[in-house]
């Protein structure tokens, strides 16, 4: 595992070295599906990761926001999970909190990760029971057992709902970066993070192992953790927090969330 997680941050610092390249310099951007942002760095840092990781394990899966999914991967011992710029909207615009997000998912959960920011050169790690660092320290969620005064970041909706819960929004307010976002949490700056539902497999792989290793949770609005290299790669809405803080936090946002799905809501 020393070797696959080594082999992780060599491939995520090479692939941030060449989005950096491109960051604030008016990079070549197209939309994918109906609304998604790509840039040229993204398929840049995607190919860079390929390479280097299929190459020194050529028998693992592979699973890429930027790549064309397989169902080779359902039959792989071991899956890369990866997004090469998770973040992209808030890379182009030229915001600093996007970063490389890679994974190694053995069975459902993921074994070995590492989470770099370039534009802050934060390298985020962890490995299975063997805990999470930032940049080579050691690192650990706030502990923080009471939501009055809980630093948060998430969306719109799930930060007005909390801040009326006397939770702090003010100094995070949304990151762009979904993985970046939740390992706030795990660094401790952040007490309680959210996601609306539709996040996959490669914003959340290496972070929930991050968050978990830090001592935090990252679950559903159930209390459930989350499972990868399924045949459909999507989640529902999450949290990571603190586990004092996990089931009141969960309560507010199912609140949210189920009435922006009531008919005739106009929550956003």
């Amino acid at each position: 595992m020393a070797e696959d997680l080594a082999l992780l941050v060599d491939a995520a610092r090479a692939a941030g070295e060449i989005a950096l390249g491109y960051f604030r310099r008016d990079p070549k951007v197209w939309i994918k599906g109906v609304s998604s942002p790509v840039s040229e760095a993204d398929i840049a840092a995607d190919e860079a990761l390929h390479r280097i990781l299929t190459a020194a394990r050529p028998d693992y899966g592979w699973l890429s926001e930027e790549s064309v999914d397989t169902p080779d991967r359902l039959a792989r011992r071991r899956v890369f999970v990866v997004d090469p710029i998770d973040g992209t909207r808030g890379f182009i615009e030229g915001h600093p909190d996007w970063c490389v997000s890679v994974a190694i998912v053995e069975g459902d959960a993921p074994v070995a990760a590492a989470l770099y920011a370039p534009a802050r050169d934060e390298m985020f790690t962890a490995a299975a029971m063997a805990g999470a660092r930032l940049n080579g320290a050691p690192i650990a969620v706030s502990g923080r057992a009471t939501l009055a005064g809980a630093r948060v970041a998430g969306p719109a909706r799930h930060l007005k709902a909390m801040a009326e819960h006397g939770m702090d929004a003010t100094e995070r307010r949304f990151t762009p970066s979904l993985a970046y976002r939740f390992a706030l949490v795990a660094a401790g700056r952040v007490d309680v993070a959210t996601a609306r539902s539709g996040a996959y497999d490669w914003d959340l792989a290496a972070v929930d192992l991050l968050v978990h290793e830090a001592g935090g949770t990252l679950r559903d609005l159930g209390g459930g953790r989350l499972r990868f290299n399924g045949v459909e790669p999507r989640h529902p809405s999450l949290i990571a927090s603190t586990p004092a803080l996990a089931s009141a936090a969960e309560a507010i946002i199912a609140e949210v969330e189920a009435g922006h799905a009531a008919p005739g809501s106009t929550a956003r």
